[in-house]
């Protein structure tokens, strides 16, 4: 890593804010003297204010514990490497870290045969199989910003969990960017597919059965010069790669015409980084292991809700490096943590690891919700935590050291 990805940054000096994935670079943060919480500038983003607000620029003093003792990191360590040596099916869920971090959990769950779900699989695994099933057309936010002129947001507005989201598609600097909702007729499914038969042709728009807004909205998304449809993932019900499938219609549609693509909204705690490591790696996305039979990937048999209530899994590895939250399930499987510092810890917890937060204590790497654009992100002081990724190779080794000789 450069030397830049690991120094800390002056106050007030552009900053890469982690807590959402949209990955805006163009805030400061006020840091104060240690122990005064983070405070935003440049924008009021909710998100970001309540991500920061866990922080207080003041070393770390909380400690790894192994059954609720406090212990060095050695100690944690050889506990929860003779519980993943021992483990028959190890699950590593939450997944909330960064490029490095990742690199480091492939690697761990190779060497345990380990089936790796993050906390927003069930929205993760919507995008992915229908990106399977049919393909698709995506754009990026760039392109938004500066060729758009019809943004249509197919799952209501995203501003609830996106909140920089139409400033960072220039909303309000252009005068030639409409933005429209999507009018439901019936439920999400019955109104994309009506949709996706106007503007094809297949239903005509003075059919006694189409509603005037829907009818609008097809006219309005065959005279744009470049629509995008932009839809949240974490949204959809389930069965949701099938809307997925239905907007890529319309969008496939338009292209024969004019201009169209998807965005989709989703992938935050490190969700779409992870994957996309996991991808380039193994040539699979999340949801899949490296076990007996080699690689294998199975988006509906490896949802760690289903393998923890199914007890088809014995172990499980929970990471979340940006928050308190998500924590780990509750379950009576043995539990080892990777998170931040204030996570509240469970009955089950064998094993807790503090680690730093990167963007805030420490360096990294992440993907921006569009997949095309990987930023770097700086920290903003030295928490004295280890990475995600320093903890996770440590780990590795010491199950390698645990399991050396041993019949497989």
């Amino acid at each position: 890593m450069n030397e830049s990805d690991t120094a800390t940054q002056p106050a007030n000096a552009p900053w890469t804010c982690p807590f959402c994935p949209l990955l805006c670079d163009t805030f400061g943060v006020d840091i104060g003297p240690p122990g005064t919480p983070l405070k935003l500038v440049g924008s009021d983003c909710p998100r970001a204010r309540n991500g920061l607000a866990h922080f207080d620029a003041a070393a770390s003093a909380a400690q790894p514990q192994v059954d609720g003792r406090d212990c060095d990191l050695d100690t944690a360590l050889a506990a929860a490497a003779s519980l993943l040596a021992a483990s028959r099916q190890p699950l590593f869920g939450g997944l909330g870290t960064d490029v490095a971090g990742a690199r480091a959990l492939y690697a761990l769950a190779c060497e345990t045969g380990a089936i790796c779900d993050p906390a927003q699989g069930k929205a993760l695994m919507h995008g992915l199989r229908a990106l399977q099933d049919r393909g698709g057309f995506s754009t990026t936010l760039a392109e938004v910003r500066t060729r758009a002129d019809l943004i249509v947001c197919m799952t209501e507005e995203p501003t609830a969990h996106y909140p920089e989201f139409f400033r960072r598609c220039g909303a309000g600097e252009r005068e030639d960017l409409a933005i429209e909702t999507l009018p439901l007729h019936g439920d999400l499914f019955d109104t994309v597919a009506l949709l996706a038969a106007l503007v094809a042709g297949r239903v005509r728009s003075d059919d006694d059965r189409v509603p005037a807004e829907l009818a609008a909205l097809s006219a309005r998304l065959k005279a744009a010069r470049y629509a995008v449809l932009v839809y949240e993932s974490a949204r959809l019900p389930a069965q949701g790669a099938l809307i997925i499938e239905a907007i890529q219609r319309i969008v496939g549609t338009l292209n024969r015409s004019t201009r169209a693509a998807s965005l989709p909204l989703g992938g935050g705690d490190g969700a779409s980084t992870v994957n996309q490591v996991f991808a380039w790696l193994s040539g699979l996305p999340l949801r899949s292991r490296a076990g007996p039979r080699g690689l294998e990937h199975e988006p509906l048999c490896f949802d760690a809700e289903r393998l923890l209530a199914d007890g088809a899994a014995d172990t499980l590895l929970w990471v979340s490096s940006y928050g308190p939250e998500p924590a780990a399930p509750s379950t009576d499987v043995p539990r080892i943590v990777l998170g931040h510092p204030a996570m509240r810890l469970q009955r089950g917890d064998r094993v807790f690891i503090p680690v730093s937060t990167p963007g805030i204590g420490s360096g990294g790497h992440l993907f921006r919700t569009d997949g095309s654009v990987m930023l770097p992100l700086r920290p903003l002081y030295d928490d004295g935590l280890p990475s995600v990724a320093d903890v996770v190779r440590r780990l590795t080794d010491a199950v390698k050291s645990q399991t050396k000789g041993r019949v497989q």
